[in-house]
């Protein structure tokens, strides 16, 4: 799970400790940043639950001072919204319907973990719906707020219509019709309030409004006020709802007589009264076009985000009225370099923005760094005092995948910031790897994987593998790592689930596969006779792509087919029986070997042998752990004959002490591997001369 999610609380009720530690460990396991804390007794929920804020419950039936069904119980009567599993031992399908109709998410098997993991993830994503929600309801009803006190004082007369008939009009609207109050207008159709040469026009233009929706329409004719006399007026009608049901929009402007006077006004309201460019609320509008536009009719555009890099330093030297000259000078600059067609705003203090219809990336940059130089080159004369400044420029496209507004500010001013962090006077396009980077920076482990592979920058390990029989080859397992912001290394358990979910597993199999045979070509160049396991994911088992892409890159790399050795898991190769033996042929026809790892943990593992041609097997680590064990080493013996009898060589990892090589020795292993001989390492410089 990428690091920058939120720490995952946990409750458990469970009576053992240790099955508790247990459940934490699954969800560590999983990716899962956890807090948990483990109650049992109904006094100490209700406190836990008063007290702090939780995201999941797991209720063990097995707890003796309290069951899951009060646990459950109490959640509710604490209308605490808190997702509730149950954990039982082998429920039957009647257990499952009962439990889930007294109220719990799931009800999970012991030992399932996996399932258990599917599950919370799902109702941990469900509950950060609804806490979002919930967030989102309390914003649009302050934004509802705002919005109505805004309609009831504004000086436009504004009015909401349905059918034809008012359902709200603010004071301005019910002012200029001579009403007293909006109560009068309640359900009187909005043809009455013009005059009557004029309502056949107004029926037309309903009609067509109705018919083409999410159309705009304009009307000039004369009001008719309560006295019944006339007014000259602009009528506007816009799609909008009210009160969550669809509905018109009606803004009545008075037609004052002076066409030159409205336009000034209308200019005067959208420009910066300091600059002359357009102010933040014109160019938000304009960019809300410009996406739908792009949406709609893939016609791109640009957004220019302009910051002052010495913005504090002009004001305290210029004071507020010089800094007013130093910033009309900049506007200038911009209307005199940035092309046509424009929108050209001032967006803050230091803080200037442009939208250009074009998405051309090398003439956008060009514009970019001319202004840098002009903007660097300028000097404003402030009272006989010289000032200049230079200017960081970011630049986003506008294009159909474009969500929001503030989306694209947000990538133009991240891009402008990139540029200033670089030393300012520069432009910087934004690039969707910025993003990455960024995401990265967090600890978010998807996008950590797609910068290591942009970068090249993925970690590889070697761990040698002994033979315990004579081979005078050298051996290396090859071990990938994944590293991050703070140069900590994350091993492939945790993020290779990531990155097969978002479909780069192959592609790290094969970045994997490539950093390793160019290594292993010079490594053998330098006289060593060396051969190298390489793991395959299962997504790679899966892909028939795979094997003519590794005749390519094997020949490329000039390197004996011998010297490599693909391993995939036990468990890969069971999921994918089919796919896997024909993988293993493929690879076998190319003369290179194929490894079976994690060997053992199945219920039937040779099943999978008689289907595989593959010329190692690398027992699953729990025989190493559990060796002590007189049962485990006689299945150990008997494995290892019985593969020896099918002519396999063997591995056996998680060698951690020197008694284990006698023992394993003995029991007729091929190979070692393990802490105990030599961790993974940067470097293939393990001495297989030396004496174990």
């Amino acid at each position: 799970m990428p690091k920058d999610k939120k720490t995952l609380r946990l409750l458990i009720i469970e009576e053992s400790q240790n099955d508790a530690e247990q459940l934490v460990n699954v969800f560590r396991n999983s990716g899962h940043a956890t807090r948990a804390h483990r109650t049992i007794s109904a006094e100490a929920l209700e406190e836990e639950l008063q007290n702090q804020t939780w995201d999941l419950l797991l209720a063990s039936e097995d707890s003796d001072e309290i069951s899951a069904d009060q646990a459950l119980d109490i959640v509710n009567s604490m209308h605490k919204d808190i997702p509730v599993l149950l954990l039982l031992p082998e429920p039957s399908q009647q257990q499952i319907t009962e439990a889930l109709l007294k109220g719990f998410r799931d009800v999970i098997p012991y030992d399932e973990d996996k399932r258990l993991v599917l599950v919370a993830n799902k109702e941990l994503a469900q509950l950060e719906e609804r806490r979002k929600r919930r967030q989102l309801e309390v914003s649009l009803k302050e934004t509802e707020k705002r919005c109505q006190l805004l309609l009831d004082s504004s000086v436009d007369a504004i009015a909401y219509i349905h059918d034809g008939m008012h359902i709200y009009a603010n004071r301005a609207y019910v002012e200029l019709f001579g009403y007293e109050d909006a109560d009068d207008l309640a359900g009187m159709p909005i043809i009455d309030m013009v005059a009557s040469e004029d309502q056949a026009n107004i029926k037309k233009m309903l009609k067509e409004h109705q018919r083409e929706k999410g159309a705009e329409r304009k009307l000039v004719c004369s009001g008719q006020r309560q006295d019944e006399s006339q007014f000259k007026a602009n009528m506007e009608f816009s799609p909008a709802s009210y009160d969550g049901e669809p509905c018109e929009q009606v803004v009545i402007r008075v037609d004052t007589g002076n066409p030159e006077l409205e336009e000034k006004l209308k200019e005067i309201s959208t420009q910066d009264l300091v600059t002359g460019l357009f102010n933040r609320d014109y160019f938000s509008q304009q960019l809300d076009a410009a996406i739908e536009r792009a949406v709609a009719t893939n016609k791109n555009s640009s957004v220019f985000y302009f910051s002052l890099d010495n913005f504090a330093e002009i004001r305290e030297k210029a004071g507020i009225s010089g800094t007013d000259l130093v910033l009309t000078d900049i506007g200038s600059l911009l209307k005199e370099n940035v092309p046509s067609p424009n929108i050209l705003a001032r967006y803050g203090d230091d803080i200037f923005l442009g939208l250009v219809g074009s998405d051309q990336i090398d003439k956008l940059k060009a514009v970019g760094e001319k202004i840098c130089k002009e903007v660097a080159e300028h000097m404003s004369d402030v009272s006989g005092v010289t000032v200049q400044t230079t200017c960081s420029i970011g630049i986003a496209i506008v294009n159909e995948t474009t969500s929001s507004a503030s989306g694209i500010m947000d990538r133009a001013q991240k891009a402008a910031s990139r540029a200033q962090a670089a030393g300012g006077s520069r432009c910087h396009l934004h690039n969707p790897k910025d993003d990455i980077e960024a995401q990265a920076n967090k600890g978010d482990i998807g996008a950590m994987i797609q910068q290591a592979l942009d970068n090249n920058s993925f970690k590889l390990l070697f761990q040698p593998i002994i033979s315990l029989r004579g081979d005078s080859h050298e051996h290396y397992e090859v071990l990938l790592r994944l590293i991050d912001g703070e140069n900590n290394e994350i091993s492939p358990k945790e993020f290779m689930g990531i990155a097969s979910e978002a479909g780069l597993s192959t592609k790290i199999d094969r970045w994997a596969i490539l950093q390793s045979i160019k290594l292993l070509a010079g490594h053998r160049a330098n006289g060593h006779d060396t051969r190298l396991f390489i793991h395959l994911s299962g997504d790679s088992i899966m892909d028939p792509t795979l094997p003519p892409w590794l005749s390519v890159a094997l020949k490329a790399a000039r390197l004996p087919s011998d010297a490599i050795i693909f391993e995939i898991s036990e468990k890969d190769a069971s999921t994918h029986l089919k796919q896997a033996k024909e993988l293993t042929a493929a690879i076998n026809e190319l003369h290179c070997r194929v490894a079976l790892g994690h060997f053992g943990g199945s219920l039937n593992p040779f099943n999978n042998l008689k289907h595989l041609d593959v010329a190692f097997v690398k027992l699953d680590g729990s025989f190493s752990e559990d060796i002590d064990n007189d049962d485990t080493l006689e299945n150990l013996k008997t494995m290892i004959s019985s593969l020896q009898g099918e002519g396999k060589l063997t591995i056996v990892p998680m060698v951690e002490s020197a008694p284990m090589l006698s023992t394993l020795w003995q029991a007729g292993v091929n190979y070692i591997q393990g802490y105990y001989l030599q961790g993974p390492a940067e470097n293939m410089d393990y001495d297989f001369s030396s004496d174990m």
